[in-house]
């Protein structure tokens, strides 16, 4: 159908013509309108109390100690039952968070803007390796990281961007590509380069040179600490392509433990969900399939963009990781994410495969058609609050997701 075509290659055309920049840290409620005490933001299309999965709840207990809204878990986790909190997922506020995704008013949250269109997008910042809150960990260590993230790291890295001016991100994320990361699991190489462009902006405004080498520290041995950036980055990118009337390109995928959810530009801001699926992958020792919990998380994001999974020829490392074969196969999984795109963007390219871009732009028509459902690198959170990361692997979106994004656009244009 024409006018689906057309709708499409507006979509991509808008996607790929972002120009994201990171512009600062700052507070949470400086930032995200309408964000306000004792809300929380989550990951995922909209989910109540009861209906959260163990993780989940364990985050959202140890955000309202974290913010003081409760004394201990326990109050908390009673306070969070009661009403007292209000629950949105962080799109419907422009922000995005990985595996449980808090958002809350104190948290410091990158602020990235897409020059090309005028919109921003914000994320919190990535903790780190172990026991943290995005996979559910509660304890006084995830809580006197986050505060220490808050107090220290936040304005120190905030004043090292602003000198700046801002940090150019698409370039950054093709140096990444070139390096091995696919920018969902493996974020090594973008992590490593972002500490050279702002190591010497750090080193140029801090007043104290122990605190100035624990935050080069933190960033040094953090090789996730791109990810969050490169999760505000997507959204940049995918929002302006919102709103296209008949384009079946996806412009959000997320998961909150408990129900996968996708966004379609052809609908706008309406939700396609349906039950989250079990990844499979590697597990850490003395942990199996049986402690997982469902996939979470709206580090998806990056999968809307051509990364993530739909990259993983450029990280062949990354396809043992998550226990998705050999690595001689990661090409396999971008060649069959090839087939559910729209086109490829040509500033991000695999050198493994003679230099093409990577596939973007997903098309939920052929997501149906193909049977082919995008595949997605995740960390895996065990099913218990307070636990943490237990593995990682790859995940299939659900294709009711997709089938119903379909009915609605061939409804909307008069399609039987």
């Amino acid at each position: 159908m024409k006018l689906i075509e057309e709708a499409n290659a507006e979509a991509l055309k808008r996607i790929l013509e972002g120009e994201p920049k990171l512009l600062d840290v700052v507070p949470a409620h400086t930032a995200i309108k309408g964000l306000k005490e004792r809300m929380i933001l989550h990951a995922g299309p909209p989910i109540a109390w009861d209906q959260m999965c163990g993780p989940m709840r364990g985050a959202v207990a140890g955000a309202i100690v974290f913010e003081g809204w409760a004394p201990d878990l326990a109050a908390a986790e009673k306070l969070a039952a009661s009403g007292g909190i209000e629950f949105h997922p962080n799109h419907h506020f422009d922000a995005v968070g990985p595996m449980t995704g808090m958002t809350t008013v104190s948290m410091p949250v990158f602020v990235v803007e897409n020059i090309r269109f005028g919109n921003r997008a914000y994320c919190a910042i990535n903790e780190g390796l172990g026991k943290v809150m995005r996979f559910g960990g509660n304890d006084e260590s995830v809580i006197a990281r986050l505060r220490w993230l808050r107090d220290v790291f936040g304005p120190e890295l905030s004043k090292a961007i602003r000198s700046l001016g801002s940090v150019e991100l698409k370039s950054v994320v093709a140096r990444g590509l070139s390096m091995g990361d696919e920018l969902h699991q493996r974020n090594v190489a973008c992590s490593s380069v972002f500490l050279r462009e702002i190591a010497p902006a750090l080193a140029r405004v801090s007043d104290n040179k122990d605190t100035l080498a624990e935050c080069l520290a933190f960033i040094a041995r953090n090789d996730q600490f791109f990810l969050n950036i490169a999760m505000a980055m997507a959204k940049t990118m995918t929002d302006p392509a919102k709103g296209i009337r008949g384009s079946t390109v996806v412009t959000a995928m997320c998961r909150n433990g408990t129900e996968f959810g996708v966004r379609v530009s052809g609908t706008g801001d309406q939700w396609f969900t349906a039950p989250v699926e079990m990844p499979e992958g590697l597990y850490f020792p003395g942990y199996s399939e049986k402690d997982a919990n469902p996939d979470m998380g709206d580090s998806a994001i990056v999968e809307t963009i051509g990364l993530g999974g739909f990259a993983m020829a450029a990280s062949p490392a990354v396809a043992g990781f998550v226990g998705a074969g050999a690595p001689s196969a990661a090409a396999n999984f971008t060649k069959a994410m090839g087939e559910i795109t729209v086109g490829q963007n040509p500033e991000w390219t695999i050198a493994a495969m003679d230099f093409a871009g990577v596939p973007t732009g997903i098309d939920v028509r052929l997501v149906v058609e193909t049977g082919l459902a995008p595949t997605i690198n995740t960390g895996i959170a065990h099913r218990e609050p307070g636990v943490g990361q237990v593995g990682a692997g790859v995940v299939k979106a659900p294709m009711a997701c997709f089938t119903q994004a379909v009915r609605a656009i061939a409804k909307d244009l008069g399609v039987s």
